[in-house]
């Protein structure tokens, strides 16, 4: 998300030049490369013209702070501005009612809303310890209910039945009493999509809405529909009273022009983003840290959350007492590393929160290439529990078996062994606390020096 509107704009403000103070005159040719990359991303027109008037005001005499270069004052307003735009701050779901809390996912069909109900439903059990039952009032599509079942089931959240002769009103009504009944902290209601905002579903949402009084009215909107997302979030929010919007599919959004403008027509905040297909990927929005990757400064903080969240606490810690104890790193090791990596949205997920990565060359992103992490974990599966211990072991006919096995050449496991023999060596440079040769290893480790092979 967001990667073209990055590199335009990383590139635009790089060129900006000034002595001492902003003037109109030395910001007008950035000013109009900011609002074409703007207008590029699919941002819509009223929030180009109103951010960028904003910007011009903030920054015209502008006193240049003594810490700060003119370049660097001017991204700050537009960071500033950009957060702005999106709400400034994180907003948390409100949750503080008698339970149970009753969350209305409304949207359009194809959206993903029956898959943001599951993954709402899971980080609000697995982060927010709530105790929570999903509903289907989608009685128009014979499988969403179905679809809706198996989704509670597969991430472990209670699922209350509906069926397509029941009237969606009723089934919200009746959800709801068993939450109330069973002591359920949060009921969300899924209710039906259309192809396109009609009066007749319109009525019918706001009957459910009337019947179950949610606290929150989520409005879920597909982020690769650009400027469109934000219109038609406008036309549910004159019909319901919306608290806030899940953006989704923002993986598959290289322009995230809807980010931009929702907030800003609607005037409701973007709460969450759908980030992947994983019943994970559903992200808490926050505007200073997408406003600062749009400007590819990184978003350190959400890298920090992702590794607390994902990494596993045990097994760092056996994988640290090994390493005390001056026991060598192993295939097994090897593979859990990459399992963790996996758990949080792959390399490029990584990469992608770290600061100056817009700068890398096309070529060498082409290379961090995350089907290569799949295919070296199903070739460590494909060996025995002595193998992976012992390496050394994996001659001419076990490599054989294991390129079988794993679906893979004999040449991937060479290449799979020699990058865990360059993982074994700087591992031994931790060991040993030489930082120094482990940070001269890791070169080599990079795009181009043997880890990430060109494809």
């Amino acid at each position: 998300m967001f990667d073209n509107l990055t590199e335009r704009l990383s590139s635009t403000l790089k060129n900006i030049s000034g002595r001492g103070r902003l003037t109109e005159d030395n910001i007008k040719d950035t000013l109009r490369e900011v609002r074409m990359a703007l207008l590029e991303a699919d941002v819509a027109l009223p929030v180009v013209r109103d951010f960028v008037k904003r910007v011009k005001e903030r920054a015209v005499g502008t006193e240049v702070s003594k810490s700060l270069t003119p370049g660097q004052e001017f991204i700050k307003i537009v960071q500033a501005e950009l957060e702005a735009v999106m709400g400034e701050t994180n907003e948390a779901l409100d949750l503080a009612s008698q339970p149970p809390a009753v969350i209305l996912m409304a949207g359009l069909q194809g959206a993903g809303k029956t898959t943001s109900v599951g993954k709402l439903g899971k980080l609000l059990k697995e982060r927010n310890k709530k105790k929570v039952l999903v509903v289907s009032a989608d009685v128009y599509r014979p499988a969403a209910i179905k679809q809706l079942e198996t989704l509670a089931a597969d991430i472990g959240i209670d699922f209350f039945p509906s069926s397509p002769d029941q009237k969606p009103v009723a089934i919200a009504q009746a959800a709801i009493e068993h939450g109330k009944r069973k002591f359920y902290d949060v009921v969300i209601v899924d209710t039906a999509g259309r192809l396109h905002v009609d009066e007749a579903m319109m009525d019918e949402i706001k009957a459910v809405h009337q019947i179950a009084n949610p606290v929150e009215t989520l409005f879920v909107v597909d982020a690769m529909t650009g400027q469109d997302a934000a219109n038609t979030a406008k036309a549910f929010n004159e019909a319901l009273p919306l608290t806030g919007v899940i953006l989704t599919k923002v993986d598959g959004d290289a322009r995230g022009g809807a980010a931009l403008s929702v907030r800003h027509i609607t005037g409701k905040p973007i709460k969450f983003l759908g980030v992947g297909e994983k019943t994970d990927a559903l992200e808490p929005f926050h505007p200073d840290r997408v406003a600062s990757r749009i400007l590819g400064m990184g978003d350190v903080l959400s890298l920090i959350e992702d590794l607390e969240r994902n990494v596993d606490k045990e097994k760092a810690e056996q994988l640290a007492k090994k390493f005390k104890e001056k026991k060598g790193f192993d295939l097994e090791d090897f593979r859990g590393q990459l399992q963790q990596m996996k758990n949080m949205g792959g390399m490029m997920g990584m990469l992608d929160k770290l600061p100056g990565m817009s700068q890398l060359p096309g070529n060498v992103k082409d290379q961090v290439d995350d089907k290569i992490f799949v295919q070296m974990e199903a070739i460590i599966n494909s060996m025995t529990a002595k193998e992976r211990e012992r390496p050394e072991l994996i001659k001419g006919s076990r490599k054989k078996r294991i390129a079988a096995g794993s679906g893979t050449q004999v040449q991937d496991v060479n290449r799979l062994l020699k990058q865990f023999t360059q993982m074994q060596k700087m591992m031994k440079k931790m060991q040993k606390g030489g930082m120094k040769n482990m940070m001269r290893n890791m070169k080599g480790m990079m795009p181009g020096g043997g880890m990430f092979p060109g494809r």
